[in-house]
């Protein structure tokens, strides 16, 4: 089954990040690679580490824990990037190096301003320079799918010759067509010596909605590594989604006998992390992972569903990690059994030192809902506060709002062991919320985003908020749960800010000094810590 064995190379942190609003920081990134590597990918791109310092050193540090998971790193074929790219990996167990360059008359002519001649100049100087520093290469020509195919078949064998062991073809605009991938990946086997002696991989992009339909054609034709991101994520309309190829191949392997290394149980977990981190909601038609994708409204449909789940589901919500059991926990639950059931929904390498918090959230939880469900512990362990000390955390709000006043907030947050409370006026009371927490943080910032949404079912139900705001440097996204919209609404801005403070590079016109207060409706109430630094 050697030839039936299907690589899963994931760019989630790399691809699927450069999309807007999914940037993550390094906290985030590691916590997202560990899931990857639970999940069974094979490589991962960590990143693009000539892009910003921030880049290198989180493909640095997940190299350092990812164990026999292949990591790489994104390089243009250029020496400083791929002397870059090597640094960053090379703590890794499995190094790789992907460099790559635009082999297309389009992009040649008006991009690289290089004729064909010395676009093969370049890959053979860029492989054979990467290759000096690994054994792991992976060359990839970019807008594959538009370039002449006689020059692509030069531009793979000038990659092979020079010591590449991987070659991508991406349909880097989703320009192609199942058709396309076929003649393009037939035609490289068949005309490029030593092809059938180095892996081949599809990269496709989804402007025109095609990119797992193209995946799936290039595996048939001859592909047997599989790049994309989980749920599809990436720049323009996205990736092909991993979880969506997969499960392809696993529910139809009559079409598509191939082997992953993908436990398929971990997908649902890999969504929902994914969710959490970047503050961005999984649609709800989403194959494989949306809300609705087990969902039955349809009265026919339920009779069905009734006597045989198979009359209208080819796969199980099991087999992708959905939980469809629901286990009722309480405020008498010890935390024995909570732990034993975090295991069982997935959470299962929590440590003895994150335990009391997690058990503490709980307990609390549990004294404002009767009965807490699967979805409010996934809620729970989604929205635990960071660990970090140098972060502003919520330590408490009052809120006063009607019909015939205006809304006033009090909210006092923490950083470094010092309280701060500010004080301001608005027309609700999370706007309210948030022009105090503006005033306390000290930095000014726009709100680009806001929706809240019920996480359970009745009247004790979880709000979850989420947020995006903008300095006019960037755009950070944040998420808060509670039983309590406005708190979940505060929670969810202070994550945010937490990123956007983090992203911080001594913004010009911005400080302390320069943040001139409203004192007509606003009030600054100072600190309330035991030393008098300022804040």
């Amino acid at each position: 089954m050697a030839d039936k064995r299907v690589w899963i190379f994931d760019t989630t942190l790399r691809d699927g990040e450069q999309a807007p609003g999914y940037s993550m920081n390094l906290d985030e990134k590691l916590r997202m690679a560990a899931q990857l590597k639970a999940l069974g990918i094979d490589i991962i791109e960590a990143g693009f580490a000539i892009a910003s310092p921030g880049d290198f050193e989180s493909v640095r540090q997940i190299s350092k824990v990812m164990g026999s998971v292949t990591v790489a790193s994104l390089s243009r074929a250029l020496v400083k990037d791929i002397d870059a790219a090597w640094q960053a990996v090379k703590e890794a167990e499995h190094p790789r190096i992907h460099t790559f360059l635009a082999t297309s008359d389009l992009h040649l002519q008006y991009k690289l301003r290089m004729s064909r001649e010395q676009a093969l100049d370049q890959i053979r100087m860029a492989v054979s320079y990467a290759r000096n520093y690994c054994p792991d290469i992976e060359f990839s020509c970019e807008d594959a799918t538009r370039t002449d195919l006689e020059f692509l078949c030069r531009a793979v064998e000038a990659a092979i010759k020079a010591g590449a062991t991987t070659i991508n073809l991406p349909d880097t605009v989703g320009y192609a067509t199942p058709k396309d991938m076929k003649e393009m990946f037939g035609t490289i086997l068949e005309k490029v010596p030593g092809a059938d002696k180095v892996v081949l991989s599809t990269h496709c992009h989804n402007d025109l909605g095609m990119a797992v339909a193209n995946t799936l054609a290039s595996i048939e034709a001859g592909a047997r590594q599989v790049e994309g991101c989980v749920c599809g994520i990436g720049e323009r309309a996205g990736n092909a989604a991993i979880e969506e190829v997969v499960m392809e191949m696993k529910t139809r392997h009559d079409e598509y006998p191939y082997e992953t290394g993908i436990v398929t149980q971990q997908i649902y977990p890999s969504a929902r992390l994914l969710s959490t981190i970047t503050g961005v909601k999984i649609s709800p038609s989403k194959a494989i992972v949306g809300a609705n994708a087990f969902a039955h409204e349809s009265g026919i449909h339920q009779h069905g569903m009734m006597a045989n789940s198979r009359t209208y589901e080819i796969l199980t919500p099991e087999s992708v990690g959905v939980q469809k059991t629901s286990l009722v926990l309480g405020k008498h639950s010890g935390a024995h059994a909570l732990r034993g059931h975090l295991e069982e929904i997935g959470y299962k390498h929590i440590t003895d030192s994150e335990m009391p918090a997690i058990f503490e959230s709980f307990k609390n939880l549990a004294d404002k809902k009767k009965n807490i469900t699967d979805a409010d512990l996934i809620a729970l362990m989604e929205s635990r506060p960071s660990k970090r000390e140098n972060v502003w955390k919520l330590v408490s709000y009052t809120v006063s709002s009607g019909n015939t006043i205006n809304s006033m907030a009090c909210v006092t947050l923490a950083k470094n062991g010092k309280d701060v409370t500010g004080v301001a006026y608005g027309t609700g009371p999370i706007y309210s919320a948030l022009r105090a927490i503006e005033k306390i943080v000290r930095h000014p910032f726009s709100l680009e985003d806001y929706s809240v949404q019920a996480v359970t079912e009745h009247r004790d139900a979880q709000g979850e908020a989420l947020v995006k705001i903008s300095d006019g440097r960037g755009f950070y996204r944040g998420r808060g749960v509670s039983t309590d919209i406005i708190e979940a609404s505060i929670l969810s801005c202070i994550s945010a800010i937490n990123l956007m403070l983090d992203d911080e590079v001594e913004p010009s016109g911005v400080g302390i000094s320069a943040y001139k207060i409203d004192e007509s409706n606003d009030m600054l109430i100072g600190h309330t810590d035991k030393d008098s630094e300022e804040n």
